[in-house]
C-alpha cells in the first residue's frame, strides 16, 4: 500500500500551547529552548492506482499548482493539484514546505532518515493516529477527497503532528528513544487514540489492519487455574452435564472466587450479590434447561456488567434505605419522582425515555423538506411538509468520571452524549440549545493562590486523575468545541469551587463534658475535622430541544424489525464506561479508568442528527419504529435495551457492525462506546426510505440483526464461527438481589460566624481594611467572579433561535439571569 506523506507548512499549535507543552515534557527547567509543530498528512493510495511514482514527481515539481474547475483527476498532475489544495489552506500557498514530500512504500519506515535531517540540538517525535483507529478529521477529509474526484485514487487520508524539540546549548540531548518514554507519551499525545514514533512509520502502522483477537471465557466450571481462556466460540467449546469437577458447594465457591478476581482485573464493577447471581445463572439447576450450562464468555460478562451498572440501572437510587435504624418507605428515586407526581401539569413524559417532554404552547405550522417516494422504482424525491405541533425536550446529566480522567475528551463526550439523548426522544427529536456546568476543588493557580486555599494546600490529587486547574483549563474547551462543531448554542452554565476543612465533632475533653441540654461554641482549630471537596468533579451537560407531538412517545415494535446501527465505526475506545463510572474514583487501575473514556466526533453526530431530522420531517410516514442513542456499554447496552423495551429477543451478526479496527475481539466490538452512534428499529417496508435519507446525509448505517419473538439474545460471528453470546433475556435483565443501604445521621457541631471578620483576616486590621479585603475575596471567588472565559469560547447564536444569551447590553456584560429561545422563526417567543 503506497502512501504519500505531505507535510503542512504552518504551525499546528499556537505559541501558548507549545509553551504549555514544553512545561509538561519531563526535562529540567530551561532544557527546552523551543518547540515547533506542524501537521503531516498521510494519503493512502489505492493499490490499483499505477501512477503513484508520477503523482510523487508532480508533487515535488510543483508545491502549489492550480486546480481545474472540473476537479478532474485524469492525470497525476491534476490529481496532485486537488490533493494539494485540499491539504494546504490559502495561508500556506507559496510558503516553504516544512519537510520533503515523500512516497513511502509498504513496510518502509523513514525513522532514521527523519532524525538525520535535524539540527544538532534538535530531536523529533511524530504523533499519529493509533493503528486501527480513524480520527474524526480523517472521516471528514476522506469523504471530501471522494467528493472531489479522488475516490478511485485515494482510499483514506490521515493527519498527525510532527514536533521538533530544540534543546538549549549546553544541555545533554537525550540519546534514548523519546517515543518510548511514558512521560513524553502522556504529555504529547492521547494514548487512547494516538501513537508516538521517532519518525514516519510504515504505511501499515497507520492504515494496516491486524487479525481479530479471540473470544475468551472465564472458566468457572473447571479448575484450569486461568482467569480467562481463549475459545473459538460457544458451540465449539461445549460443557456436557457432569463435566464440572467437585461437588456443587465447592464448585460454586471456586466459581465465585474466580469471578471475583475477573471482576477486579477486568473492571466489571459487579457487586458481590451480582457475582453470586451470575454463578447461579451458569451453574444453577436451570442452566442446562436454558442452554447456558457452560463457562460465560467475556462478551457476556462485560455486557451484564454494563447493562446492570449503577450508571445504567441506578441501583443506589433504587436501593432500600435504613437511616438511624428506621427503614425508609421511599427510595432516592421515589423522592425524585415525587416532585413530578405532586405537580404533573404540563409533563408529557418523564423518567421513561432519553429525555423528558414538556407540553408547549401551540406552535405555528413549521414546514420542512422531507423525502417522498415518487415512482414505482423506489426512487425518492423531496417535498415540503407541515411539521405540526411541537413540544419541548429537556435533559440534564453528569459526566463526572470521564472528566476527571481526561478532562477535554470527558467533557466533550458529556456534551455529545447529552445532545444524542435530546435527539433520541420518542422516535426522533431535535436538540436546540445547551448548558454546561462545572464544580471542582480549589484551583490553586500557581502564583495566584487565594487566601482560602492555604488551609487545604497540603491536600493532593491521585496520580492518574486531573487536578481542578487542569479540569477547568481543558474541560470547558472540550464541551464548547463539541457544541460548536455540532452546531448547538451554549446559552447557560455555572462554575463553582469547594475544598474545605469542616468540623465533624468536639475534642474528646469537651465532648465528655457535654450534657443533653448544653451547647458549646468553640473555635474550629479545637475540633476534629475532615476535608470535603470535589476532586471528582461535577460536569453537568444539559439542554433543550423539540419533538413533534406525533413522535414524542416510544411504542413497541414487532418481531422481524431490522436492527440498525447508525454513526461512526467501532474502535477500542470507551470500553467499560458504565462500570468505570459506577465505582469511586481512583479505586480501579489507571489503565482501566483511561480506557473507559470516550472520544468525540461532533461532525459524525451532526450527520446522524440530520438523518433523524429527515425521518421526523416525514411526519406520520417517519420510518423509525424505535431509537436509542449508544452510551455507556456501547451496543451491548443499546441494542439489548432496544429489543427488551418491546418485549422481544434478537439475533445479531457482530461482523455486520461497522468497525475501524479489524483486530478488535468480539467483546471489544460488542461493548466499546465509540462515538457517535445510535441504534434503531426499522420495519422492513420502511428500510429503503431510511437508507435513502442516510445516503443523502452521507451517514454510515448498517443492518446488524433482526428482532425475534423468542426472548433470547444470540450474537453470531461469521469470522470466528458460531455464537459469541447466547443467553435468555431474563438472565441479562433479571432481578439480582436489590441493593440495601444503612446510614446514620451526622450532625456537625455549630461554629459561630465571626461578624467582625477578625478570625478570618489578618489581626489588628482597621474595619475599612477588613471590609475591603472581604469584598476583594468575594469578588475573586469563582462562583462570583466573571464567567466570560467560559461564555466566549462557545457559539451563543447558531440556529438563529436564541432570544437571550448570557451577554447583555452594548458592552456585552455576562449578567443575564435567564436564557430564552424561540421555537419557529416567526416573531414570537415561548
Amino acid at each position: 500500500m503506497p502512501m504519500l506523506v505531505v507535510p503542512g507548512r504552518t504551525s499546528a499549535l499556537s505559541g501558548f500551547r507549545l509553551a504549555a507543552l514544553a512545561e509538561k515534557f519531563p526535562f529540567p527547567k530551561g532544557a527546552i529552548k523551543g518547540i515547533r509543530a506542524h501537521h503531516v498528512h498521510f494519503v493512502d493510495l489505492d493499490s490499483s492506482y499505477n501512477e503513484a511514482q508520477a503523482l510523487h514527481a508532480a508533487a515535488l515539481a510543483d508545491h502549489s499548482p492550480e486546480v481545474e474547475d472540473s476537479l478532474s483527476a485524469a492525470t497525476p498532475e491534476s490529481a496532485w493539484a486537488i490533493i494539494s489544495s485540499l491539504l494546504r489552506g490559502p495561508s500556506e500557498v507559496g510558503a516553504s514546505p516544512k519537510d520533503t514530500i515523500k512516497l513511502v512504500a509498504d513496510e518502509q519506515a523513514t525513522d532514521q532518515d527523519d532524525q538525520c535531517d535535524l539540527a544538532p540540538q534538535e530531536r523529533m517525535i511524530w504523533v499519529l493516529p493509533r493503528r486501527g483507529t480513524i480520527s474524526p478529521w480523517s472521516s471528514k477529509a476522506s469523504d471530501i477527497f471522494g467528493l472531489c474526484g479522488l475516490g478511485k485514487i485515494v482510499r483514506r487520508v490521515e493527519r498527525g503532528v510532527v514536533y521538533r524539540i530544540e534543546f538549549s546549548e549546553g544541555f545533554a540531548i537525550p540519546t534514548y528513544p523519546l517515543s518510548e518514554q511514558k512521560e513524553i507519551i502522556n504529555a504529547g499525545s492521547d494514548r487512547m487514540t494516538e501513537a508516538v514514533y521517532e519518525g514516519c512509520p510504515e504505511a501499515s502502522l497507520i492504515f494496516g489492519q491486524s487479525q481479530p483477537r479471540p473470544l475468551r471465557a472465564v472458566p468457572i466450571r473447571n479448575a484450569s487455574g486461568q482467569l480467562v481462556e481463549d475459545i473459538q466460540c460457544i458451540e465449539k467449546d461445549p460443557l456436557q452435564p457432569g463435566s464440572a469437577e467437585g461437588d456443587s458447594g465447592e464448585l460454586k465457591a471456586r466459581a465465585v472466587a474466580l469471578l471475583t478476581r475477573a471482576n477486579r482485573e477486568l473492571g466489571l464493577a459487579l457487586a458481590d450479590d451480582e457475582i453470586t447471581y451470575l454463578v447461579g445463572a451458569f451453574l444453577g439447576q436451570h442452566a442446562q434447561r436454558e442452554g447456558i450450562a457452560r463457562n460465560p464468555t467475556d462478551a457476556e460478562l462485560m455486557m451484564f456488567a454494563q447493562v446492570n451498572s449503577e450508571h445504567c440501572r441506578h441501583k443506589i437510587f433504587n436501593a432500600t434505605w435504613t437511616i438511624d435504624g428506621k427503614p425508609q418507605s421511599k427510595s432516592l428515586f421515589d423522592w425524585i419522582r415525587a416532585t413530578q407526581q405532586c405537580s404533573p401539569q404540563h409533563v408529557l413524559s418523564a423518567y421513561s425515555d432519553n429525555a423528558a417532554v414538556l407540553e408547549a404552547y401551540e406552535a405555528q405550522g413549521i414546514q420542512a423538506w422531507a423525502p417522498l417516494q415518487t415512482t414505482q422504482d423506489k426512487l425518492f424525491g423531496w417535498a415540503m411538509r407541515d411539521a405540526g405541533a411541537i413540544h419541548i425536550v429537556a435533559k440534564v446529566e453528569t459526566h463526572n468520571h470521564p472528566t476527571v480522567i481526561s478532562p477535554y475528551a470527558g467533557a466533550a463526550t458529556g456534551t455529545g452524549g447529552e445532545i444524542r439523548d435530546e435527539g433520541a426522544v420518542g422516535i426522533g427529536s431535535k436538540p436546540k440549545c445547551g448548558l454546561a456546568g462545572f464544580t471542582v476543588s480549589d484551583l490553586r493557580i500557581p502564583g495566584f493562590e487565594q487566601p482560602w486555599e492555604k488551609e487545604t494546600g497540603d491536600i493532593g490529587f491521585p496520580g492518574h486523575v486531573a487536578s481542578a486547574l487542569d479540569i477547568m483549563l481543558e474541560a470547558p474547551i472540550g464541551a464548547a468545541s463539541f457544541a460548536n462543531e455540532f452546531g448547538r448554542p451554549a446559552i447557560m452554565g455555572y462554575f463553582r469551587t469547594l475544598l474545605q476543612r469542616v468540623p465533624t465533632g468536639m475534642p474528646p475533653l469537651i465532648a465528655n463534658q457535654q450534657t443533653s441540654d448544653s451547647v458549646h461554641h468553640v473555635d474550629e482549630p479545637d475540633m476534629e475535622s475532615e476535608v470535603r471537596g470535589f476532586h471528582k468533579p461535577i460536569m453537568i451537560a444539559g439542554g433543550m430541544g423539540s419533538v413533534r407531538a406525533e413522535h414524542m412517545l416510544k411504542h413497541p415494535f414487532t418481531a422481524g424489525a431490522k436492527l440498525v446501527v447508525m454513526g461512526g465505526p467501532s474502535m477500542l475506545i470507551g470500553l467499560g464506561g458504565g462500570a468505570a463510572s459506577s465505582v469511586a474514583s481512583g479505586t480501579q487501575a489507571a489503565e482501566l479508568d483511561f480506557a473507559s473514556v470516550q472520544r468525540g466526533n461532533a461532525e459524525m453526530e451532526r450527520r446522524c442528527q440530520m438523518v433523524l431530522d429527515g425521518c421526523t420531517n416525514m411526519g406520520s410516514s417517519n420510518p423509525i419504529a424505535f431509537v436509542h442513542d449508544v452510551g455507556a456499554g456501547g451496543l451491548s447496552n443499546a441494542l439489548t435495551e432496544l429489543v427488551h423495551d418491546s418485549g422481544l429477543g434478537a439475533v445479531i451478526e457482530i461482523r455486520d457492525v461497522p468497525c475501524a479496527d479489524a483486530a478488535l475481539s468480539p467483546m471489544e466490538i460488542w461493548c466499546n462506546e465509540s462515538q457517535e452512534r445510535y441504534v434503531l428499529a426499522i420495519l422492513p417496508d420502511q428500510l429503503d426510505a431510511f437508507q435513502a435519507i442516510a445516503k443523502r446525509e452521507r451517514c454510515p448505517v448498517a443492518v446488524v440483526g433482526e428482532a425475534m419473538q423468542e426472548l433470547r439474545l444470540r450474537v453470531t460471528d461469521r469470522v470466528l464461527g458460531g455464537h459469541v453470546i447466547d443467553i435468555p433475556m431474563d438472565v441479562l435483565f433479571g432481578k439480582p438481589p436489590k441493593m440495601a443501604r444503612d446510614a446514620d445521621s451526622r450532625v456537625a457541631p455549630r461554629v459561630d460566624f465571626d461578624g467582625s471578620l477578625t478570625r478570618y483576616l489578618q489581626p489588628n486590621m482597621p474595619l475599612r481594611s477588613r471590609m475591603d479585603d472581604a469584598v476583594d475575596r468575594v469578588l475573586r471567588l469563582p462562583c462570583i467572579a466573571s464567567k466570560s472565559f467560559l461564555i466566549t469560547i462557545g457559539d451563543r447564536s447558531v440556529t438563529g433561535l436564541v432570544a437571550r444569551d448570557p451577554m447583555v447590553g452594548a458592552w456585552q456584560v455576562p449578567v443575564a439571569d435567564v436564557a430564552e429561545t424561540g421555537e419557529p422563526y416567526q416573531a414570537f417567543v415561548r
